[in-house]
């Protein structure tokens, strides 16, 4: 923190730094690139899952009322129906994480990474952008949130993930335009500052506003880069200020933060340190439901067990177990959100089911079933030093996002497993690669959209960083008008 008296000059600022970081036109590298288009992929998978769920058909009615062309698509609306761009990030980005369904990064604190892509690519499909333009974008936007969760911890002061997000988009979409230090830094201020709310979006009964977060702080970035680009400016500085981001929202006038960013001329390399998730769950969840998937051949019967103790992460017990102190974590009425962050109601489903489903393992009807509840008060979550320290260990091969698991038996018996990763991760028994994103992909898009859409849309993300401006355009989904539930959606002001 510097006081105003000390003048803090504008090179010395994080904000600053950020703005040369996206700046730099340092060139993508393939792996770079190829993992950009596996997310494009990933996210238009898990868009296209979600597009009737009343969130993301209400943000795409709000969008349709901003027509602008050229402007950008929405998922699921023909490509050639654009809006304006921060209108389509926002349905768009409602879309994407309306399932809790796509990348991940964890550290110091968390995030989704992937939110950057449709604020992003809406401006770039609006100001006409190539390929190459809008993969140098998306890594930017990767980069800078990346290395903001590496060294700024929000969720200890209660403050959203959307924090880190806000300035990473506008750095990304600087990127994109190849805009100057001078107007990303104005651009990053202004969605930082216009982007920090509370963590209560995520406590207690979780509301369906935990979609629209993310969304907001890409539109909000999307307005914050056309702001700058006229010449409007932010408050500054706008993280060391002496009311500012440190001194009043994180650790105090005293604290210290380092962010390691790339050097001038260091490739952006950050998106390949996150991952994506196979189940549509919280990602600290994820390790655990492929262990259940494990436990239950070894348990047989279900109706034997007296307790399970999953031994985990400070930040897992917290936020997703039994140390979050959310009654409404056990409460079979309680929303799809707030389930999804239950790693009871979660652990005890993939021991019942052997399986993981978007939709099924949410319906009421499966979170009411009386074994279901049953075993569910049978499970708790403790904090353990060791899985806390691994959860936030350098190197990636003593990371860890998973646990142990103690199930112990009516009899008294005990069987213990542990999982360090989820399958998919890099470092798992399974990641993730080009593959298993289209399987993804074509898996939430059966019956939804047609086959010859869904190899359009494919042809296009696997060559993303080979695309012209008009291909940009098209790197949308389509759906047929009568798949999509928007003639019975209530109306807003718009």
């Amino acid at each position: 923190m510097h006081t105003s008296e000390d003048s803090l000059p504008r090179q010395k600022q994080l904000a600053w730094h950020l703005a040369e970081a996206a700046a730099d036109p340092v060139p993508v590298e393939p792996a770079v690139a190829e993992m950009v288009g596996n997310r494009v992929i990933d996210n238009a998978a898990v868009a296209i899952a979600a597009l009737n769920r009343a969130p993301v058909a209400h943000a795409r009615a709000q969008a349709s009322a901003h027509p602008h062309p050229p402007g950008a698509a929405v998922f699921g609306l023909p490509w050639t129906r654009g809006v304006s761009p921060e209108w389509a990030a926002w349905a768009n980005g409602v879309a994407v994480r309306e399932l809790d369904y796509h990348d991940t990064f964890l550290a110091a604190d968390y995030a989704h990474p992937g939110d950057n892509i449709p604020p992003i690519l809406a401006v770039a499909q609006h100001r006409g952008c190539s390929g190459r333009d809008l993969v140098r974008g998306i890594a930017t936007g990767y980069e800078v949130q990346v290395d903001l969760v590496r060294g700024i911890c929000l969720h200890a002061h209660k403050i959203d993930h959307i924090a880190h997000l806000g300035p990473a988009a506008a750095a990304g979409i600087g990127t994109l335009l190849r805009l100057s230090p001078e107007v990303i830094y104005q651009a990053i201020g202004q969605a930082l500052h216009t982007t920090t709310t509370t963590r209560q979006s995520r406590k207690g009964e979780i509301s369906s506003w935990k979609a629209y977060a993310p969304a907001f702080a890409g539109k909000v970035a999307v307005e914050a880069v056309d702001r700058a680009m006229r010449g409007e400016t932010s408050p500054a500085p706008i993280y060391e200020g002496e009311d500012g981001f440190i001194a009043w929202l994180l650790d105090g006038p005293d604290a210290e933060y380092v962010v390691q960013l790339p050097e001038p001329g260091e490739p952006k390399r950050a998106i390949l340190e996150t991952f994506t998730k196979a189940h549509s769950a919280e990602y600290q969840a994820q390790a655990l439901i492929d262990l259940a998937f494990r436990l239950r051949m070894r348990i047989g019967a279900l109706d034997q067990i007296a307790e399970i103790v999953v031994h985990t992460s400070h930040h897992t017990h917290h936020v997703i177990g039994t140390g979050a102190n959310d009654p409404q974590k056990m409460d079979p009425d309680a929303s799809r959100e707030t389930l999804d962050h239950s790693l009871m109601y979660i652990v005890a489903v993939a021991l019942e089911d052997g399986t993981w489903h978007h939709e099924h393992s949410y319906a009421s009807e499966r979170s009411h079933r009386p074994s279901t509840i049953e075993l569910w008060k049978r499970i708790r979550t403790v904090e353990d030093p060791e899985w806390t320290r691994r959860y936030h260990a350098e190197h990636p091969a003593d990371k860890a996002f998973g646990g142990r698991v103690v199930v112990t038996l009516a009899d008294g018996r005990q069987i213990v497993d542990e999982i360090a990763v989820a399958d998919a991760h890099p470092m798992g028994a399974q990641p993730f690669g080009r593959d298993d994103y289209v399987a993804k992909f074509r898996t939430l898009a059966d019956g939804i959209v047609p086959e010859p859409e869904q190899d359009r849309f494919l042809d296009l993300a696997c060559r993303v960083e080979e695309l012209t401006a008009d291909e940009v355009r098209q790197l949308n989904v389509t759906v047929p008008a009568e798949r999509l539930a928007d003639s019975n959606q209530p109306k807003g002001i718009f």
